[in-house]
């Protein structure tokens, strides 16, 4: 029988493909294009909604949303969000100690039921840390655009990540 390891580094070196990045593989103003993108279907946005116990008429009732500035149903921001932000896990988190903060979340536009996302993340700045060797933080923005190229979502977060020399 095959022993399955859940270590970054052990599976790795068997030939499995990198997940996240060590702080000294991050550059401050590289933009990483998030892949692959994602259609949101009505069953997602409906899904999310009732999870999160988000029962606005503007995402789950077409009556409603038909008569709203719109004119049809709005994908709940947080959904778009959460999409996003996992869309960025294999190049941005994937190796992450932990997400610190996020901030400046905006929705400039609204996403529909349909639209197809984008994701991609700039390196604002990196910093190794003081106290700990082993690691620092990276400040990034991630911006979401959909199939016309239009902004729809925007936000940056700080994460904590190993590095992959420690006190290197």
């Amino acid at each position: 029988m095959t022993e399955f390891t859940t270590d970054q580094r052990e599976r790795e070196a068997s030939g499995g493909h990198p997940y996240g990045r060590y702080l000294e593989e991050f550059e401050v103003g590289a933009t990483y294009k998030h892949w692959p993108a994602k259609t949101v279907t009505e069953a997602d946005d409906h899904l999310f909604c009732l999870i999160t116990m988000n029962h606005h008429p503007l995402h789950i009732n077409d009556v409603y949303a038909a008569q709203s500035q719109q004119g049809r149903n709005v994908v709940v921001g947080p959904y778009v969000y959460s999409l996003a932000l996992g869309m960025s896990v294999s190049d941005i988190s994937g190796k992450a100690i932990a997400n610190l903060s996020t901030e400046a979340l905006s929705h400039p536009a609204p996403v529909f039921h349909g639209d197809t996302l984008y994701a991609e993340t700039e390196v604002l700045e990196k910093r190794e840390s003081q106290s700990k060797p082993d690691r620092g933080t990276v400040k990034v923005h991630t911006r979401v655009l959909n199939q016309d190229g239009v902004l729809v979502a925007e936000f940056k977060r700080l994460v904590l990540v190993p590095r992959r020399e420690p006190g290197a």
